[in-house]
């Protein structure tokens, strides 16, 4: 063996990774991936925080953070894993039962699935280009269920309650069904739950073996989004 084989052999990923996550994200996306990472790399072992709000890593003494957002914090070591989107879906039968809207504004008179954000009303903000042009619309919406979790709007959408807007990791899997439609494909939403997935942890001089490893592995396997 050469003395860079031996070496890598020295620095295989071991011992305990603190690792805190989005709770849809990590249990539709992430879990078959960390199983595979665990099967490669035997000594390491991973304790699981799945928490929808961005926990204080260095107080809470998490090792990595994966989160959906705009921009990380600047004090942090921050690597962008893929791409993400928000995406407006509702079940073949609630548009059967409610014409579907052609317009953001139109949204005003659904019932739509909200993930709460400020207290007080739910804004949703949408544009388009159209001959070059940027058209920008905001409507508040309002609907039988608000949830801050991505799964129980998809699982309300699916059972027909309203229209739900979905980060793409939730919505992905009963779009490519049919079990879900988008609705005002032509129409994106903005500022809603951030364009790109990244892993980051506070900043320090070394990286840990295992959670370079661990990026490393999550870039990789989710380099085509979603």
């Amino acid at each position: 063996q050469t003395f860079e084989q031996v070496r890598d052999l020295a620095e295989q990923p071991s011992g305990l990774l603190r690792l805190t996550a989005p709770v849809a994200l990590a249990r539709q996306q992430l879990m078959p991936l960390l199983t595979e990472f665990l099967r490669l790399h035997p000594q390491v072992r991973i304790e699981l925080d799945m928490a929808d709000r961005l926990r204080s890593l260095a107080t809470e003494g998490f090792d990595l953070a994966i989160r959906h957002t705009q921009s990380p914090p600047e004090t942090h070591v921050a690597w962008a894993l893929c791409p993400t989107r928000s995406v407006l879906v509702a079940s073949r039968d609630y548009l059967r039962r409610h014409a579907p809207p052609a317009h953001p504004g139109e949204l005003a008179d659904h019932a739509c699935l909200a993930y709460p954000r400020d207290a007080g009303s739910q804004a949703w903000s949408f544009e388009r280009v159209v001959r070059r042009r940027t058209e920008r619309v905001a409507v508040t919406v309002a609907g039988p269920l608000r949830a801050n979790n991505s799964e129980v709007l998809r699982d309300a959408a699916l059972a027909g309650l309203g229209i739900a807007l979905l980060p793409d990791f939730s919505a992905a899997g009963p779009l490519s069904s049919g079990k879900l439609v988008a609705v005002l494909p032509a129409w994106r939403p903005l500022g809603f739950f951030g364009e790109g997935i990244y892993a980051m942890r506070p900043w320090t001089p070394r990286v840990p073996r295992a959670v370079q490893c661990l990026v490393d592995h999550l870039r990789e396997s989710l380099a085509e989004g979603f």
